[in-house]
This record gives structure tokens, sequence and C-alpha cells, in this order.
């Protein structure tokens, strides 16, 4: 299967040969979740997953209805923000959507030039241009809103030489637990509903200038009980990935429908992290508490070699080490990647993290998807979710 839905061109400078990228974007800035208690989950993220205290702001800082604590982890930014009162509009987000995914910021060169060009596109307002200095310097910041509740925040921050946005101060703490060598975001994934994939898709070429370059259908992923369609949008240089995902008719029902209940909308699935050292990565964060998703039966195993075989690569790591981890391995014509995905990391079942380590592949592990899958189907199965209401 993988090397039918994977053998896709992976040359995006070559889908936009001869195109021009009006939305120049440099990289993901930060991301921003809204959470129950800001204080507890940044003690989380940092004993489970080692990232490290950056900056802060709150009533110390003159912030009265809202507490963000920014945590870093190389190249990879979260925000965890909280509400200070039952007024706050961030409050209402999570009174309905429970701790997810806000803002996906983007760093860009110029945020008013990109605003400017996507809500000429049709995108909606979130934020208009807005210029916040401080003893540091100046950043523009502008935000649109995508699927669901959640945004897109442009970033400009060249004229610019504090620890994070102006407003905020110092994070410092005697609390310093070491990283588990996570290293940048590779991708994030939306789900949407039912029927309206293809429409963010159009949004995304529309109003950002993304080109589908991969795409799933339900024939694809599925398994015995549920199957759901898939789309990866990406920008120009290729640095920002975003799968769509949306539920598909099956016996049972999906995690996407799942997650759309307990969400109750669209939004952001799940955070993909990359590591240099996935067996190192996962082993430390089993060892701190992270709880992933069910292993793979033998089986799934036992045919790795010859998937490998297919495109004629060697597999570097241990098999048995990778399986006793849960660690799944796919690949493409390009290379093989190797990934493993954590449960819910909320009591909600929605928003969770994979794990990645490309070793030269492009895909996404169209080769796992029934594997995967049926590991989630097993949760929902414990929770009771999996039956149709």
């Amino acid at each position: 299967m993988s090397k039918k839905i994977e053998s896709v061109n992976y040359g995006l400078e070559k889908i936009f040969d001869g195109a021009q990228d009006f939305l120049p974007l440099l990289g993901t800035d930060y991301v921003e979740l809204y959470v129950g208690n800001a204080k507890q989950a940044a003690h989380f993220y940092k004993s489970a997953f080692g990232f490290q205290s950056l900056a802060y702001k709150g009533l110390e800082t003159g912030s009265k209805d809202t507490v963000s604590y920014v945590l870093v982890q190389d190249k990879i930014r979260l925000v965890l923000t909280s509400p200070l009162n039952s007024k706050s509009k961030v409050n209402d987000h999570i009174v309905k959507h429970g701790d997810g995914v806000k803002v996906i910021a983007l760093w860009v060169e110029d945020a008013r030039a990109a605003y400017e060009e996507t809500t000429k596109r049709g995108a909606k307002s979130f934020l208009e241009p807005t210029v916040e200095k401080d003893e540091n310097g100046e950043v523009v910041k502008a935000g649109i809103y995508t699927y669901g509740e959640t945004v897109h925040m442009f970033v400009e921050r060249k004229n610019f030489k504090g620890t994070f946005l102006p407003g905020y101060t110092n994070w410092e703490s005697d609390f310093k637990p070491e990283p588990v060598g996570l290293k940048f975001i590779d991708h994030m994934v939306g789900n949407v509903g039912w029927n309206e994939m293809n429409t963010w898709v159009k949004w995304y070429e529309d109003v950002m200038g993304f080109v589908n370059f991969l795409s799933f259908d339900d024939k694809q992923i599925h398994t015995e009980y549920s199957a759901l369609m898939s789309k990866v949008m990406s920008n120009g240089n290729g640095r920002i990935k975003f799968p769509i995902n949306e539920p598909a008719e099956g016996i049972k029902k999906s995690q996407i429908e799942e997650y759309l209940d307990f969400y109750e909308g669209p939004g952001v699935q799940h955070i993909a992290v990359s590591t240099d050292d996935i067996i190192k990565t996962v082993s430390d964060l089993r060892a701190r508490g992270v709880e992933f998703l069910s292993v793979p039966p033998d089986e799934y195993y036992r045919a790795v070699p010859g998937r490998l075989e297919e495109f004629s690569h060697e597999l570097r790591e241990d098999l048995e080490r990778l399986k006793s981890l849960g660690i799944m391995v796919d690949a493409d014509e390009e290379g093989y990647l190797l990934q493993i995905f954590t449960k819910p990391v909320q009591d909600r079942p929605t928003l969770f993290f994979e794990i990645i380590q490309r070793m030269g592949a492009k895909g996404f592990g169209a080769g796992n998807f029934k594997a995967l899958f049926e590991s989630i189907e097993r949760e929902q199965a414990l929770r009771g979710t999996l039956d149709k209401s």
C-alpha cells in the first residue's frame, strides 16, 4: 500500500515553479494553547516533555485578564494561556473546547503584507496589524481565522531583540529538566467536519497560496470499522505543512467524529514534532510518564523488512527495540520514517502529539495508517466512544 499511495512528487519547488509565493513563511513562530490551568500545564510539559522555561506574562507584568507561560525546546515554542476571570473570551473557548490549540503563529518578514494578502483573498480577520513595543524593540502581529476558532497569527519580529514578545518577562525557574531531543514542528493536523475538507483545501489554496501535494481517501485510510479522508497542504518553501482530515462513513464512529464530538467543532488534532533519535526520545518520554498508543501486533513488525526492501531501503535501527517501544516504520521512494503517537494529553480525547524521525522520507506514514487507527479504535472502545450513538 505504501508504494501506491506515497509515489507522488514531493518536489514543492517544482509545483511552485514559475508561480509567485505571495505569502512567504519563514517557519512556525509559536503554538498557543488555551488551557484551564497554565501554571500546572507548564509543569506537565516541562517534566514530561522536557520543555524549558522561557517567558511569562501575567498579573506581575500588567496582564489583568490572562496569564501565559512560554516554553521552549530547540526551535519549538509553546505558549500556554489561561483566563484570570470568568469574563475572558479565553474562558469561553475552554468551556466549549477544553484544552487545545488556539493560535498557530507563523513567522513572516512582513506581517502587514501577509494580513493584506490573505484578507483580500477572503480570510476572516482575527487581529488587524498591531505593533507591540517595549525596551527590546517592536513586533508586528496580525491574525486571521482558519477552520473552527483556530487562528493563524502572522508575527514579524525583525525589529525585536527580546526573549519572546513585548509584554513578556524572562521566566527563570530552578526546575530545569533535561530536554528529550524534540527539534521542531514537522506538521500540524486539523480535523474538520463532514464534507468540509475540500472547502478548507480550497481556502488554503486561495487564501494562503498553499498546494495540496498529497491526498488519501477512505479506500486508503480505513479499518474494519471506520474511515477518514485527508489532504496535505504545504506552503511554497515546504516549511509549513497542514494535513486536513474529515470523517468518512463507517460501521462505527471514526477518531475524527470522536474528536469533533468532544472538541465541539473543528480544530487541531495533533502536533507532530521532529527528533533525530526517536528511540532515545520515546524512551525518555515513557520514563517521564508520557502515555503512547498501544504497540502494533507482531505481524506488523514482521512485515517491516519487506516494506523497506520494496523501496531498496535498509533499516538502521534495531527492529526489536522499535517494537518494544511501539515505534512504527514506513517508507517511500526518498527513504523511511519512524513515528509514534501519544494518547490525548488532556481528559477530552482531542489533542495529542506525534513524535517523528525522518530518514529521508517525505510522506506521512501511509503504510502505518491501518495499524495506527486500529490502535486508536482500541482506545475508543475503552472510552465507550467507538459505537455510533
